[in-house]
């Protein structure tokens, strides 16, 4: 099974030849080129989810419980249709209150959420859950109350579990810690293949493909699912990038495992 996570950059009027009117098919082309079974997309806005919704017919843009406001910028989840059958799913904001629209605390610079889903895998007995979130990029606090409220979510849940997003931190960060502590169980894909961190391991460049930082794109996953192989797909077109970060690809195998009632 492959997903991919990929912050497609939110449309902004100020960013010139990489603003989303150019970028929004070579986004939809990464996607049907490496052909993912479940994408996390980060910083879309509706408007932009639906222009792949148009260009991604194959693919289910699952949002069941969306707020639609053009204000946003949604953590989202598309899985091919043919793939999964949704048994569940919804969304709510990293903050102390956690249904409201658009909440933020903290020392968060903007409102940040988790959107989920409960999948189970066409023809198979196989459900597990999946989810991506975006993290606050400025407010450290915010950032690990946020991954405490993602970890105590995880530790909830019966069936196995995929989480993936923009996580505004390094792999050596106290956040990085909590989501793959004993309560949670997840492990970060990169490491589960013994990937070092250098500057291959990085994803976000400012559309230059020069890598900035540290890898601040991870999947997690749980113990049942094998990591088979993981990639950074840095392609180009004609020199032109489709967002300021890479997409994160990985190659999961799913084990068996007899399905017991989800806390969630």
């Amino acid at each position: 099974m492959r997903v991919m996570t990929f912050n497609i950059r939110f449309e902004n009027t100020t960013d010139g030849a990489n603003s989303w009117f150019y970028r929004r098919e070579p986004v939809a082309e990464i996607i049907r080129r490496y052909l993912p079974a479940i994408v996390g997309t980060q910083e879309g806005r509706w408007s932009q989810l639906l222009d792949l919704e148009e260009r991604l017919p194959e693919y289910h843009l699952y949002a069941p419980e969306r707020v639609v406001d053009e204000t946003c910028q949604y953590p989202t989840l598309f899985f091919l249709r043919e793939k999964f059958i949704p048994l569940a799913g919804g969304e709510f904001w990293l903050s102390e209150t956690p249904d409201a629209h658009r909440s933020k605390s903290w020392d968060s610079a903007f409102p940040r959420m988790l959107s989920f889903a409960k999948l189970q895998i066409t023809g198979t007995e196989k459900i597990f859950w999946v989810g991506v979130t975006h993290l606050d990029h400025l407010g450290s606090e915010a950032r690990r109350r946020q991954g405490v409220l993602l970890a105590n979510w995880a530790s909830s849940l019966n069936y196995p579990l995929i989480l993936m997003g923009d996580f505004n931190d390094s792999p050596d960060s106290e956040l990085h810690a909590i989501l793959t502590g004993h309560n949670t169980r997840l492990l970060d894909t990169w490491h589960a293949l013994g990937r070092a961190e250098s500057e291959q391991s990085v994803t976000n460049h400012g559309f230059t493909g020069i890598p900035k930082k540290y890898r601040i794109d991870w999947i997690l996953t749980s113990p049942e699912f094998h990591v088979k192989d993981a990639s950074i797909i840095r392609d180009n077109f004609r020199g032109s990038y489709p967002s300021d970060h890479f997409p994160y690809l990985v190659d999961l195998e799913v084990s068996s495992q007899n399905p017991t009632p989800s806390a969630r």
